[in-house]
């Protein structure tokens, strides 16, 4: 008897539970009723700072610009694009409620084509739209120099690449040592100084595989730029030094320092020439130690920076607000 009175209140309750006047606490109704007597929260879209940052995003962003080959430059770097990550921007600004230019948060877009896609070509200098130089220091000679110019280097915060000949970085290996301990960058410069137009390809093989397997002992890392002795190249050189997965460097602004010019002629023959994405070609030489401290604090006044060719022809842009 009694289990037919527990079976009887069982069934009882459960038609209460489904047809009763009270809400199911997991039926979807009840969310529904707990959405519609909320508060309404704009979305930030909706926000006219939002809006506002959207509109003058335009004004800030730049399109990213491909690697080429120029006709004149021959191998010329690509330019990463500028946009407006506006949901950050609008975190930044969010507080005050107000547009606030400096507040704006930038985030870099990468060209479609790099300069690591493009055929072998030399490459003369960087991309026109970037405020940045390099120091190129071709080394076959001038051990004694080299000291007092990483002091130069050491004191002004920049680096320089060094384009090191092989020969030479045998009989000079702590030289190389301190060079790449202080930060600089290390290409190859041949293996003897040799006019490269003039050998035969398999003579060129030898000076590039010769002087990388002599840089690597001495700094456990391979070449990838190479500097060709004098500026002198051809089209075969080229493309050897590129089957070695190397670019091949040239200069846009000479010192002439070889000729031993005073420091005043060698600033005067250098600092009206500079330009965005120059390589500056020099040599650890007498005239180039001493003019290297004021020719460095012309660059800054001049508003480029200084970093070594890498730095020069990766795509980063400059970002200034």
């Amino acid at each position: 008897m009694r289990r037919r009175w527990a079976s009887l209140l069982v069934f009882t309750l459960m038609v209460v539970i489904s047809y009763g006047t009270f809400q199911n606490p997991f039926s979807q109704d009840f969310f529904s009723t707990i959405k519609e007597t909320s508060v309404p929260v704009a979305k930030p879209s909706e926000d006219e700072l939002w809006k506002e940052i959207e509109e003058k995003a335009k004004n800030y962003e730049e399109a990213a610009q491909n690697a080429t080959i120029d006709k004149v430059w021959k191998k010329m770097p690509g330019l990463n694009g500028v946009k407006v990550d506006v949901e950050k921007s609008y975190e930044n600004m969010k507080e005050k409620g107000s547009f606030n230019p400096s507040l704006l948060s930038l985030k870099q877009t990468e060209p479609e084509v790099s300069i690591a896609d493009l055929p072998a070509a030399p490459i003369y200098r960087g991309h026109p739209d970037k405020a940045m130089v390099a120091l190129n220091i071709n080394v076959s000679w001038g051990e004694e120099y080299i000291p007092k110019m990483l002091n130069i280097l050491k004191d002004q915060d920049v680096k320089a690449t060094f384009f090191i000949e092989g020969k030479w970085a045998n009989m000079h290996s702590d030289l190389v040592k301190m060079i790449q301990e202080q930060g600089h960058a290390i290409g190859n410069h041949a293996y003897n100084h040799p006019d490269m137009s003039r050998l035969t390809a398999d003579e060129i093989q030898k000076q590039l595989v010769k002087t990388n397997d002599i840089l690597k002992a001495i700094t456990g890392e391979k070449p990838t730029l190479f500097a060709p002795p004098s500026g002198s190249f051809s089209n075969e050189v080229v493309k050897i030094a590129d089957e070695q997965n190397m670019e091949t460097i040239l200069w846009s602004v000479d010192t002439i320092d070889w000729k031993k010019p005073s420091k005043d002629v060698l600033l005067q023959r250098v600092v009206p020439k500079l330009h965005n994405g120059a390589f500056i070609l020099m040599h650890p030489t007498q005239s180039s130690n001493s003019a290297l401290n004021d020719l460095i604090l012309k660059i800054k006044e001049k508003k480029y920076k200084i970093g070594t060719v890498n730095n020069v022809l990766n795509e980063k842009r400059l970002l200034t607000k």
